[in-house]
């Protein structure tokens, strides 16, 4: 492409327009491969080997000289492929998102999009969690609150394309935007807000009805408060009676409910209820059936939120045991945590409770010192719907999007408990019914993926989407079923254990019997 970044990197440093300040900008050299021995989840072990490329540092002044500035980083590879790739953040950010990890969802060993000639940028979404405070702090101010739901990241990726136009001389000729969790709402968010600005994005469990995960999980924490909390030896009690009731299913016992869809609704807590005056690891009391429920069901709002929702779908079944450590697992790391909740949140309890006692608190409340027990949404109305329409990707109105050739690719991972995968499946099914099943089918695609967890754990998940955007994009060949595979990192090597079909909504991976003398194939069967 025109330019050299490695040329014109020195200069780059210093004021820009739109309050743009780029604080440094330094050459890089080149990188290898890093593995480290543990991390937050497999990919964050993960440091990819990284080209020579120009690292620039900037912030955007905000307008409220209270608020926290937008901090971004843009990477320039000195040989660059006329492409830019833009990295959603996660939980309530406040970390600045470099650009230079793997994308969600890529496979292991394989090249970081930097090193593959894409310029990549990110941004702390405009505010910067310290130590010790809750991650809902900065929500207090409401500048930072609009850049956290949307504004930094128009803001940033003007900023970025102006950056590139300096170093290089012309703008990228196509933009792509990959996020997992927060990250895949900011991808939804642009694709419903900023419809021009980008020509591909991944949304990997995208949170879109934020204002219905804050209060459906906190909900489901409450429930666990008291007799309702479950013992980690509960948890195994409970996946091994999902498996029983439906692993076998699908003609094989592999340890992955294949139709969750199907378990959910087969799958009943009462029938793992204590006899009477038993107790135990091995069956469930009220109090926990009512719990587990509570996780099931879906939340009612007294009023609809933006787009005309009013609820909020249950989580449904399958992952439960899957290990905890960050992020990563099912019942222990999001719901139940090593602790019943807590007031204010304690470091043992699940990730859910402190993201959905602190949301109603610092967010909807706006008062540190809530009793999360005595929360009821229609006391804040008014709050709880601005929220709603600063937060909630919902909007099925994705016309303009596809008008100018935008392409959507969502994935969402079955035994995720950070969020329901069921709001993602709703939402595509809203786009469908706006637009027509024909014309969603030119532009978006759904693909479910069963027995992972929310950042990839469990069974196969690893599949590099930046390949199949760009092929949809600049190639038109659309998407069909995808192949994932099941990956373990042993440095500095990487082993794929199992492979998967990656199958579109609403198909299911199915085993296909084959001749006695072969393995059973699998294939997607409606």
């Amino acid at each position: 492409m025109k330019g050299d970044a490695a040329a014109t990197c020195s200069g780059l440093a210093g004021a820009a327009e739109n309050a743009v300040r780029i604080d440094t900008a330094a050459m890089q050299a080149p990188s290898p491969i890093a593995v480290a021995e543990r991390g937050p989840t497999p990919a964050a072990r993960i440091t990819p080997a990284n080209p020579e490329f120009c690292k620039v540092i900037g912030r955007i002044e905000p307008s409220d000289p209270t608020a926290p500035p937008i901090r971004f980083q843009v990477n320039l590879p000195v040989e660059w492929n006329g492409r830019s790739l833009q990295y959603g953040g996660g939980g309530f950010n406040g970390v600045l998102i470099t650009g230079l990890a793997l994308p969600p969802a890529s496979p292991f060993g394989a090249a970081a999009p930097l090193a593959r000639g894409f310029v990549t940028y990110g941004t702390d979404s405009g505010h910067e969690t310290k130590p010790g405070e809750p991650p809902q702090l900065f929500s207090l101010n409401d500048e930072a609150f609009e850049n956290f739901a949307h504004k930094s990241y128009k803001k940033v990726r003007d900023a970025a394309v102006a950056v590139m136009v300096r170093a290089y001389g012309n703008p990228p000729a196509k933009l792509y935007f990959m996020g997992s969790s927060e990250g895949g709402r900011e991808g939804l968010t642009m694709a419903q807000r900023y419809p021009d600005d980008f020509d591909g994005i991944f949304a990997r469990v995208p949170v879109i009805n934020w204002v219905g995960l804050q209060h459906a999980g906190t909900k489901a924490g409450l429930a666990t408060m008291g007799d309702g909390w479950i013992r980690p030896a509960q948890i195994e009690f409970v996946a091994k009676a999902v498996l029983a009731a439906c692993d076998k299913a699908d003609g094989s016992e592999d340890s992955i409910v294949q139709d969750p869809v199907g378990c959910k609704a087969k799958f009943r807590a009462e029938t793992l209820r204590c006899a009477a005056g038993q107790s135990g690891d091995e069956c469930l009391t009220d109090a926990q059936i009512a719990a587990v429920n509570a996780l099931h069901s879906t939340y009612k709002f007294p009023f609809p939120l933006a787009n005309g929702l009013d609820d909020y779908p249950g989580w449904g079944v399958s992952g439960e045991n899957i290990p905890a450590f960050g992020p990563t697992g099912g019942w222990k790391s999001w719901w139940l945590g090593t602790a019943p909740p807590a007031q204010p949140p304690a470091p043992g309890n699940g990730i859910a409770w402190v993201y959905g006692a602190g949301g109603m608190a610092y967010v909807f409340a706006r008062d540190p010192k809530l009793d999360v027990t005595k929360y009821k949404p229609e006391d804040y109305k008014q709050r709880v719907l601005e929220v709603s329409q600063l937060m909630d990707s919902t909007n099925p109105d994705l016309g303009r999007f596809a008008a100018r050739g935008g392409k959507l690719v969502i994935l969402e991972n079955m035994a995720d408990y950070a969020q329901s995968p069921y709001a993602g499946i709703r939402y595509f099914e809203n786009v469908q019914r706006a637009l027509g099943k024909e014309k969603t089918a030119g532009f978006a695609r759904l693909y479910t993926a069963p027995g992972v967890d929310h950042v990839g754990s469990g069974a196969p998940a690893n599949v590099d989407m930046l390949d199949v955007l760009v092929d949809w994009v600049e190639n038109g060949k659309a998407p069909g079923n995808l192949e994932v595979i099941e990956q373990k990192v042993e440095a500095p090597a990487f082993e794929t254990l199992r492979s998967l079909p990656l199958c579109q909504w609403p198909a299911w991976p199915r085993y296909k019997a084959g001749p006695a003398t072969q393995a059973a194939s699998f294939s997607c069967a409606p």
